[in-house]
């Protein structure tokens, strides 16, 4: 059986397997998801075999199942022995890929996804406007968060770990590219951080790149021809967390 990666490209995570495993010439069989086009197949009782958190990315291959992003291009560098430059064997340049992972939970991922939802699904799905100043905070957390990816992770060094492209700064730039998604130029007065983004781009390849990135960065046009009907699923959570 091939390797399978369930994964929806307008996911953040996602994006960042889907690179990865593309990137490194990882053979996959690749099951599309889309939310934004009410497709639900995680919920169903097929997926909850694969993944009983019910979220993508998730991997198969054969009898083995796992979930969550960077457990998943974990396993496929180590099955793989991909290069090293992507989870470095130095222990002191690795401690730096796992710093920014064990921080961006929280952070960046957090701040760029209450954006996107406040400016594209929210408005959306429910209907409504989100207040000035509800979004104003928003882009301060935002902000914050990127002044922290320039000012402790990325220093001067051309990545985060150093001279090269690492996972951190692949699941750095698919975090930030979101909120472009939504609209908002996240790069603009920010000569460091775009310097960073060109150099990733060209590490990854730019066909690719383009190709990871292209449905979030047609997001503004894709929410408008959703049917927000398939959406209310998502309504109590979005109350939840963002309301």
């Amino acid at each position: 059986m091939a390797l399978e990666l369930y994964l929806d490209l307008f996911s953040q995570p996602c994006r960042s397997v889907y690179i990865f495993a593309k990137k490194n010439n990882i053979s996959f069989d690749f099951k599309k998801l889309s939310l934004l086009d009410g497709e639900f197949t995680h919920y169903g009782e097929d997926f909850g075999k694969i993944s009983l958190i019910r979220k993508v990315p998730a991997l198969r291959d054969g009898d083995f199942c796992l979930a969550e992003s960077i457990a998943i291009m974990l396993y496929l560098a180590e099955k793989f022995k991909t290069p090293d430059f992507w989870y470095p064997a130095d222990l002191q340049q690795r401690a730096r890929v796992n710093e920014y992972l064990s921080w961006q939970h929280t952070a960046i991922r957090m701040h760029g996804s209450e954006i996107f939802c406040l400016r594209l699904m929210i408005p959306k799905v429910m209907g409504v406007e989100i207040p000035e100043d509800k979004m104003n905070a928003a882009l301060d957390d935002l902000n914050s968060s990127l002044k922290l990816v320039e000012e402790k992770f990325l220093q001067d060094r051309p990545f985060i770990a150093g001279d090269q492209i690492s996972l951190a700064d692949l699941v750095a730039i698919v975090e930030i590219m979101q909120p472009v998604g939504a609209g908002v130029d996240v790069f603009e007065g920010r000569p460091k951080l775009s310097a960073w983004r060109d150099r990733v781009q060209e590490a990854i390849g730019k066909e690719l790149f383009d190709e990871a990135h292209q449905y979030i960065l047609g997001a503004q046009e894709s929410v408008k021809s959703m049917d927000s009907s398939k959406m209310q699923v998502f309504k109590p959570k979005i109350l939840r967390l963002f309301m």
